[in-house]
């Protein structure tokens, strides 16, 4: 079976090469999919697709046009895909549900040492030989009250680690899980959670409902000097409210993996290209905010499990069969 792969890297290379079904033939597309682009898959069977990919019914129906029956996602996400649409065209899509929460989650409290110590700036100082403390202060992480919205596989791998760091953890997700609880961690409503979290990390999918969960009101409704880490979809934050919320000091720390207007920005190299989003670039000027381009996911374990699982979900479309990850059938 041939397969397009858009937004394709060395690392989905390399990684599809090492742990894939050698019986599944691999068309790399560096390109993102888009309604200008979808003709690259032509002459495929399934396309394999990542979380900036367009999979709008516009594209779905172009895909369909060209014969391709099949969409595999790399990732555990499909805010990006409508799925109404793929049902009605008969395309199957299936995804990653589970590649590596635990990457996600150390990378996730990785960013709140990192802010709360400002280890970026004490390396950027040693380099230039300045071994001066002043204004690195941080905090312990100790007994610190830590609010974690989503409570999924993630969610529940962060909560164990900061649960070792001896924080109080709230959470609030429709779903309540025993694992959770047995970690002395308590579900309040989002308003308490605002309230009364030192730290507000965001571990929910991104849907209709969530959209923008972090506006104006929500951090407004946050303790002073709060810090608010986001990685999992950039579109659970508006990002006019959160920079709001850092020129009035509200929000003390902010640690981005997801941007909501990422799709132009992220996994790409744009260093000698002037970048255009003023909002991005406003960002950017506040010295207790810390971006990286979504690459909480990024270990080697997780290709792997990429890999594998994106294998068995073709390879099961090919016979007629299923593995359980399929969103339609």
């Amino acid at each position: 079976m041939k397969v397009a792969v858009f937004s394709a890297k060395k690392y989905d290379r390399d990684g599809f090469t090492q742990w894939a079904d050698a019986s599944l033939q691999f068309h790399y597309i560096d390109s993102r999919l888009t309604p200008q682009t979808v003709q690259l898959a032509a002459g495929c069977h399934a396309i394999c697709a990542f979380v900036n990919d367009d999979l709008s019914a516009a594209v779905l129906q172009q895909l369909s046009n060209l014969g391709i029956e099949m969409v595999a996602l790399r990732c555990a996400g499909f805010n990006n895909v409508d799925l109404a649409c793929a049902k009605t065209l008969g395309i199957r899509i299936a995804r990653v549900p589970a590649y590596s929460p635990q990457a996600v989650a150390e990378h996730t409290v990785g960013m709140m040492l990192c802010l709360n110590r400002k280890l970026h700036k004490a390396y950027n100082r040693v380099r230039d030989d300045n071994f001066s403390l002043d204004g690195l202060l941080g905090f312990n992480l100790f007994g610190k009250t830590v609010g974690l919205i989503g409570t999924g596989r993630i969610g529940l791998a962060t909560a164990k680690i900061l649960h070792g760091f001896g924080c109080q953890l709230l959470c609030h997700d429709p779903v309540v899980s025993p694992e959770i609880t047995a970690l002395n961690a308590r579900y309040v409503p989002m308003e308490a959670l605002y309230a009364q979290s030192d730290i507000i990390s965001l571990h929910c999918p991104l849907t209709p409902d969530t959209k923008h969960l972090i506006n104006h009101y929500s951090v407004g409704s946050m303790k002073d000097g709060v810090m608010l880490i986001n990685t999992s979809r950039g579109a659970l934050i508006d990002t006019q409210a959160v920079i709001t919320g850092l020129k009035s000091r509200k929000i003390a720390y902010l640690g981005l993996d997801v941007y909501e207007q990422e799709a132009d920005l992220f996994f790409e190299n744009l260093s000698e290209q002037v970048i255009d989003d003023e909002v991005f670039k406003r960002l950017l000027t506040f010295p207790n905010v810390l971006i990286t381009g979504h690459q909480a996911f990024f270990t080697v374990e997780a290709l792997q499990e990429i890999s594998l699982i994106t294998s068995d979900n073709l390879l099961a479309f090919a016979s007629n069969t299923v593995t359980g990850n399929e969103l339609t059938n």
